[in-house]
């Protein structure tokens, strides 16, 4: 059948076909138009990539061990696990996840069995009663694989979106990157004690980092290969490995609130924290040159003595003057038998010290 358009005279039916709107049509309509105006731009093409877009940062490490110590952190291990594997997806690097039970009484050891479980690289090691934050890293620091090292705590305050910015300063060539909480979510005692902490540790030990207790930190493996850890020194170990000649950086790092629980640290690990801090600074100083410290204090001692017992014979023989009531006398000798016994005391410790002279004591950076 016929349509209408059949029946209707040549120009009607030209007029129609004409009048339809059509690519070409709009193309050369806007060709025609005056070179002073604005030229014809294309629809911009839309871009079907995923958003999510992964980085291509690419390190020089071929393995990272992500090392967890923890107590009694059963409500956030899921979500942490979670959050590392999905940080850990950006960076084209192998990985293993390393968590140390210290001695917990609730249900995080079971619940890190069940995760490693349906994950071989999560590994896991047990204490069976609780030794502390120290013991955990060392023993950890033993068992790690990978080139280099990630620690954080596991109560979701240190950010894993932060592994790959301690990776990329340890990649500019340095041996230890520390977090800095510049920004912390903490309780007011807290905050400032650890203030007041960071700021004596920066004076005791010359290091110039503004926190030396944040828990995500970035190693190389020979630098947690050479710390050795005891008692609280987790605290000080950029301070142990800057005076083995490590290099030392520093970023600012992302800080949480706590999810989940409550700190696992009173107010006392700030006193036990100072007396840690004198001991370090004498022992990593002076255990291998006692006589500068003992010799140097009983020098002082003896000369302060030495002055006082000579004025008070000047006295005596030139301007006769009695001493038998001169309270001074009394600290003049005194101080003459203190310097004796300091530098007594480290005469001993220079023979100890040579005796048990070791080579092993020495960090080597390279050998041919």
């Amino acid at each position: 059948m016929a349509s209408e358009n059949e029946n209707k005279p040549k120009s009607a039916r030209t007029n129609i076909v004409t009048s339809a709107p059509s690519l070409n049509s709009e193309v050369k309509t806007e060709s025609s138009i005056s070179n002073n105006q604005k030229p014809y731009n294309k629809r911009p093409r839309r871009s079907y990539y995923n958003k999510t877009k992964v980085s291509s940062k690419r390190f020089s490490f071929k393995k990272v061990s992500i090392v967890v110590p923890l107590y009694n952190e059963e409500e956030s291990l899921k979500p942490l696990v979670s959050e590392i594997k999905t940080s850990l997806r950006k960076i084209s690097i192998d990985y293993e996840i390393l968590f140390i039970d210290d001695g917990s009484t609730d249900e995080s050891l079971n619940i890190i069995k069940g995760l490693a479980k349906t994950d071989p690289k999560i590994k896991f090691i047990s204490f069976r009663r609780n030794y502390g934050k120290s013991a955990a890293l060392q023993v950890a620091f033993k068992e790690v694989t990978g080139d280099a090292v990630i620690t954080m705590d596991a109560d979701l305050q240190d950010d894993p979106a932060e592994i790959e910015n301690l990776l990329a300063k340890l990649d500019e060539g340095f041996d230890l990157v520390s977090g800095w909480k510049k920004v912390r979510h903490d309780p007011f005692v807290k905050k400032h004690s650890s203030k007041f902490f960071n700021y004596m540790t920066r004076l005791f030990s010359g290091i110039k980092i503004h926190d030396f207790n944040c828990g995500l930190k970035g190693y190389r493996k020979e630098t947690v290969k050479n710390v050795e850890l005891y008692g609280e020194l987790h605290r000080y170990i950029p301070v142990l490995a800057g005076w083995k000649g490590f290099k030392i950086a520093e970023i600012i790092v992302r800080h949480h609130p706590r999810k989940y629980g409550v700190t696992k640290f009173g107010i006392s690990r700030f006193f036990k924290g100072f007396i840690d801090l004198i001991s370090v600074t004498f022992t990593l100083r002076y255990i291998s040159r006692p006589m500068h410290l003992f010799g140097f204090m009983g020098a002082i001692a003896f000369f302060i003595g030495f002055i006082i017992s000579a004025y008070l014979s000047y006295d005596w023989f030139f301007m006769n003057q009695p001493l038998s009531n001169r309270p001074l006398l009394a600290l003049g000798m005194l101080l003459i038998v203190v310097g004796v016994q300091f530098f007594s005391v480290g005469l001993l410790g220079e023979f100890m010290a040579h005796n048990s002279h070791d080579d092993n004591d020495y960090c080597i950076k390279e050998k041919k």
